[in-house]
């Protein structure tokens, strides 16, 4: 009797490896627009490691996806007058922090800058180095994220069909608005 010499061994009697289970956890923030005449302005954030980002943050409890958005936005930015506008999509990521895998979903909304518009302070006590205004063309060249990259894509088709200036936010919902405490 021929035996095949190279035989595979029996893979189910090797002990496989734990595997991580995933913590699951939920952001929401936006692509924040102004427009400066026909020139449309994005809203980026840095982070501690020098990448330009969106501003975003956790849902607290009992909170709407909307009002995280909002919410967060303001705290991060310092943007007290906020037009909510359409949501956009949602990124799914995993990383790991303290040993724990995690896997993120980041809820993105479109959102209008209202008002005095120049007064952008970054919160350092959430490891956000900067805050600054940028065309659309060098905002899309500063992410880092290919994803990101997609809803600033849609961002802007969205801010340019409805004139820019007018609010993205022609859905059929009405708009919302937020004031911050600060």
């Amino acid at each position: 009797m021929n035996q095949k010499k190279n035989r595979r061994p029996n893979r189910s009697q090797k002990p496989k490896p734990a595997r991580l289970k995933a913590v699951r956890e939920y952001t929401a923030g936006g692509v924040v627009y102004r427009t400066v005449g026909e020139r449309i302005d994005i809203l980026m954030i840095q982070d501690r490691l020098g990448r330009w980002t969106i501003p975003k943050g956790h849902v607290e409890q009992g909170e709407s996806l909307t009002q995280t958005a909002l919410r967060e936005v303001t705290e991060e930015t310092g943007l007290p007058h906020l037009r909510m506008g359409d949501k956009l999509d949602k990124l799914h990521f995993f990383y790991r922090k303290e040993g724990k895998l995690i896997f993120m979903t980041t809820h993105v909304f479109l959102m209008e800058a209202q008002g005095d518009t120049d007064a952008v302070i970054p919160e350092d006590s959430e490891g956000i180095v900067d805050a600054q205004w940028f065309d659309s063309d060098t905002a899309l060249g500063l992410i880092e994220y290919r994803d990101t990259e997609r809803l600033f894509r849609i961002a802007l088709s969205k801010v340019r069909a409805v004139g820019g200036a007018r609010s993205a936010s022609r859905s059929g919902r009405r708009s919302r608005r937020y004031a911050g405490n600060r």
